[in-house]
């Protein structure tokens, strides 16, 4: 009996390696993306590309295991959840103070330690912020919010 269930979860395994969920494999910096909106200088948009990127943007760096599902299901799941939050991609659908508003959470979340997600910093150790790049994000949101000509 525990052998034919054993041999039934080798197969569904199997099987679901086949189901393959869509790659967010776009690209980053088009035509609505942040900085196109607000001036992002070199040092905040390296924090973004490390820190937030791959599940605040339209490209995500997938490493292996994201091949194997349901770690890749899951990992859409995770993705897809960033984007509707803020896409630092896509940014079309907003105005000014909707761009601000999620600015503002940008800066609350990195500076209460709960942006990026620490599930994610786990695995990825360089994306981990110090107290100086939860500065600089904080210092960055806060002239973006003033370019965007919007009171808060």
């Amino acid at each position: 009996m525990i052998r034919k269930i054993l041999l039934a979860l080798l197969v569904l395994f199997i099987a679901i390696q086949f189901y393959r969920p869509a790659r967010n494999n776009g690209d980053a910096a088009g035509p609505h993306d942040i900085t196109h909106y607000v001036h992002v200088p070199d040092t905040v948009m390296a924090i973004l590309k490390s820190s937030c990127y791959d599940c605040h943007s339209n490209h995500t760096e997938y490493p292996w295991y994201t091949n194997i599902n349901p770690v890749g299901w899951w990992m859409r799941g995770h993705i897809n959840d960033g984007k509707r939050g803020l896409n630092f991609s896509d940014l079309s659908s907003m105005d000014n103070q909707k761009i601000a508003k999620r600015l503002t959470g940008v800066a609350r979340e990195t500076a209460k330690g709960d942006m990026p997600l620490p599930s994610y910093t786990w695995i990825h150790t360089y994306a981990k912020l110090d107290a100086g790049q939860r500065q600089i994000i904080k210092e960055w949101t806060d002239s973006a919010k003033v370019e965007l000509n919007v009171k808060m």
